[in-house]
C-alpha cells in the first residue's frame, strides 16, 4: 500500500498511541473513499433504472377525444354547484384552455368535428357544413354521404357514408401513418358524421346509432360485416332498457335555479306530447322505433357503453402503439335544438352527463390505467338563446326563415332581369346563383351580385346584418375577425356565391328551441380540457383556437401534424 496515494505521510518515530491514530484514520479515509464511491454507484443505478422505466410511459396507451355537441363554454360553470368531482371538475384538474374559439363559419357539426381532428379550416378541408349545394350534381349534397357503400348492421341507407368528401389528414390518420398501421383508430358516435370524419381516412372502424333498427351501424368502407363484439352490443337492446324508464329530472325539480320553467312555449315537445314538460313518457314514445334515445341523455350514456365495448372489444390499450377512440355525444345537440340552452333539460342532461363522464374516467383508470391514458373534452360548437327566451328578456332578436328570403330575392331578382331563379339554393347562410341563364347565356354575376345584395339589405333590415360577395371578401369594410372567419369558412370548389351575416342574437329557422352556425361568440365560445398523461396542471385565458388541437396531440404524441393543419401547440404539455 502506497501511503503517499491516500495523502497521509507517518512521521519516522512515533509512539503507541500515534501509530493507533495513524491507521484509525487511514481505515477511515478508506472506508470514507469506498462511501462516496458506493453512494455515485446507487446513484447511477437509480437513474439508469428509472431511464429505462419511467414514472410516466413515454407514449399514451390510448387517446380518447371526447366531442359534446353543442356545449357552450359556460356549461362547464352554469351547471358546476350540481356537477360531481370526477367528471368535468376532474378534467378541469388537468390543463383547461378557457379562451378557445372556432374561427370559422359556419359553425356546424360536421366542420366542427373536421376541424378538431384536421386542424384545418373548411377553405382547406373542404367540409363546409353538414350539407351544401354542389353544382356538378345540381342538389345539395350531405357532408359523408356515399353512395357507393353499404350498410353494415341493418338494412337501408343510413349506413351509405364515408369519409372520401374531407380533403385532407386528420390526426387519427397521421397517427396510424407513424406506427405503420399498429395503431387501433374507432370512431364512435350517434350521428355518422361525428363518428367517421374524426375517425379519418384509415380507421380501423367507425360506428354510429341506427334508429329504425336499434343497431349501431358501420359501412362498407370499413369492412363487410360488425365485429362480433359489436353484433353482441346491438343484441342488448339497450336502448329498450333505458327508454322504459321514461325521463325524469334526477334531481327534485325545484333544485333546477339555473333553468327558466319546465313549461315555456319556445321549447318544442315530443311529438307524443302536449307539453314539453317532465316527466317524459319515453317508454310510450319507443312505440314505433327507438330513435327517441338520441333527444334523451342515454343517447349519451348508450354512446359510452358502446365505447367501453369497443375498447374491450378492439384490445384498445394493450397494444405497443398508442390507439385512438375518437367519441362524440350526440345527445346533448338533439336536446339543445329540441328545449334551448335554458331549459331543465339541458341542465338535467349536463348534469347526467357529468356522472356518465366521472364513470367513463374510472373504467379508463381500472382498464387502461392511471396515467397512462390521454384524454381531451372539446365541442363541436355553441348555441344561442332560444327567439322566445331572448324576447321574454328584452333582448333584440329574431328568426330568419331561409327559404322565405330566398324566394323573395329571386322574385326581385326576376323583375329587375327578368330571369327566373337566379339563387338556385341557401345553404350555409350562403346564396349560390345560377351562372348562366335558361338559353345558356353567361350571366352578369357583378351586376346580378350587386343588385341582389342591395335587394336583401332592404327586404330584410331587421334580420340581416350585410350581405358580402365572396370573391371580393378581402376588400369589404368588415371587423377583420368577421373578415378572417368568413374567409376561412369559403373554399372555392364548394361554397356559394353571396355570404349571408344576421344580427346577433338571430337565430335561423328556428322559431323554438335553438340553433347554431353564427361567427358571434355563443357559437364559437368552446371548452377544451386536457387531462391525464403529458397533461401538466393548469388554465389560461390566452387565445387558442379549435385548429390548435390536432397540433397540440402532434407535439404531444411526436407524430406529424395532419396535412391541412394550420394550428399551433397549446402550452398544455408537461415538459
Amino acid at each position: 500500500m502506497d501511503f503517499k496515494d491516500n495523502h497521509i505521510v507517518p512521521p519516522n518515530t512515533l509512539n503507541t498511541f500515534f501509530a493507533l491514530l495513524y491507521y484509525f484514520c487511514l481505515i477511515k479515509n478508506l472506508l470514507m473513499k469506498n462511501l462516496l464511491f458506493a453512494l455515485v454507484l446507487i446513484s447511477w443505478s437509480i437513474s439508469a433504472q428509472n431511464s429505462i422505466n419511467p414514472s410516466t410511459p413515454a407514449k399514451p396507451k390510448l387517446v380518447v377525444g371526447i366531442v359534446v355537441d353543442q356545449m357552450r363554454w359556460d356549461y362547464l360553470y352554469r351547471f358546476a354547484d350540481k356537477y360531481g368531482n370526477g367528471g368535468f371538475k376532474r378534467l378541469q384538474s388537468g390543463y383547461n384552455c378557457e379562451n378557445t374559439h372556432i374561427p370559422y363559419i359556419p359553425t356546424y357539426t360536421a366542420p366542427g368535428h373536421t376541424c378538431i381532428y384536421t386542424g384545418s379550416v373548411p377553405a382547406i378541408h373542404g367540409i363546409i357544413g353538414n350539407n351544401w349545394y354542389s353544382r356538378e350534381a345540381g342538389t345539395s349534397v350531405y357532408c359523408t354521404e356515399d353512395t357507393t357503400c353499404r350498410t353494415v348492421g341493418a338494412t337501408g341507407e343510413a349506413g351509405q357514408m364515408s369519409p372520401r368528401r374531407m380533403l385532407t389528414t386528420t390526426i387519427t390518420d397521421e397517427l396510424r401513418l407513424a406506427s405503420n398501421f399498429q395503431s387501433k383508430v374507432i370512431g364512435i358516435a350517434i350521428k355518422d358524421r361525428g363518428a367517421i370524419l374524426p375517425a379519418g381516412h384509415s380507421a380501423n372502424g367507425a360506428y354510429w346509432f341506427d334508429g329504425k333498427s336499434g343497431n349501431w351501424i358501420s359501412s362498407t368502407y370499413y369492412g363487410t360485416q360488425l365485429p362480433k363484439w359489436a353484433d353482441e352490443f346491438n343484441a342488448r337492446k339497450i336502448p329498450a332498457k333505458y327508454l322504459t324508464e321514461n325521463w325524469k329530472t334526477i334531481l327534485d325539480l325545484k333544485l333546477y335555479t339555473e333553468s327558466s320553467a319546465d313549461n315555456e312555449p319556445y321549447e318544442k315537445a315530443f311529438k307524443k306530447e302536449t307539453n314539453p314538460t317532465f316527466p317524459h313518457q319515453t317508454s310510450e314514445m319507443m312505440e314505433k322505433n327507438v330513435d327517441v334515445i338520441r333527444a334523451t341523455p342515454w343517447g349519451n350514456t348508450m354512446t359510452f357503453d358502446f365505447a367501453k365495448a369497443a375498447i374491450v372489444g378492439e384490445n384498445m390499450g394493450t397494444g405497443s402503439s398508442t390507439d385512438f377512440l375518437a367519441l362524440s355525444c350526440s345527445s346533448t345537440d338533439y336536446i339543445g335544438h329540441q328545449f334551448g340552452p335554458n331549459s331543465i333539460e339541458i341542465e338535467d342532461c349536463y348534469i347526467r352527463f357529468d356522472r356518465d363522464l366521472a364513470d367513463f374516467l374510472s373504467y379508463l383508470d381500472t382498464k387502461i390505467g392511471k396515467g397512462n391514458y390521454l384524454v381531451f373534452l372539446t365541442a363541436d360548437h355553441g348555441a344561442g338563446h332560444a327567439d322566445g327566451f331572448n324576447k321574454e328578456h328584452h333582448i333584440p332578436a329574431d328568426v330568419v326563415d331561409n327559404d322565405q328570403l330566398m324566394k323573395t330575392a329571386n322574385l326581385q331578382l326576376k323583375e329587375f332581369l327578368g330571369i327566373d331563379s337566379l339563387i338556385l339554393a341557401c345553404d350555409n347562410m350562403q346564396f349560390y346563383l345560377r351562372e348562366h341563364t335558361g338559353d345558356n347565356k353567361p350571366t352578369d354575376m357583378a351586376a346580378v351580385k350587386n343588385l341582389l345584395i342591395k335587394s336583401v339589405m332592404q327586404n330584410n333590415r331587421k334580420t340581416v346584418k350585410t350581405a358580402l360577395d365572396l370573391r371580393n371578401i378581402a376588400a369589404e369594410p368588415i371587423p377583420a375577425m368577421m373578415r378572417e372567419s368568413i374567409i376561412n369558412g369559403y373554399n372555392a370548389k364548394r361554397s356559394g356565391d353571396i355570404q349571408l351575416i344576421y344580427e346577433p342574437a338571430d337565430l335561423e329557422n328556428a322559431d323554438k328551441g335553438t340553433t347554431h352556425g353564427t361567427l358571434y361568440n355563443y357559437d364559437t365560445h368552446i371548452p377544451l380540457l386536457w387531462y391525464g398523461w403529458g397533461i401538466k396542471s393548469g388554465h389560461d385565458y390566452s387565445p387558442a383556437y379549435m385548429t390548435d388541437i390536432a397540433a397540440t396531440l402532434a407535439a404531444l404524441l411526436h407524430i406529424q401534424e395532419p396535412n391541412g393543419c394550420i394550428g399551433k401547440p397549446l402550452a398544455v404539455i408537461n415538459k
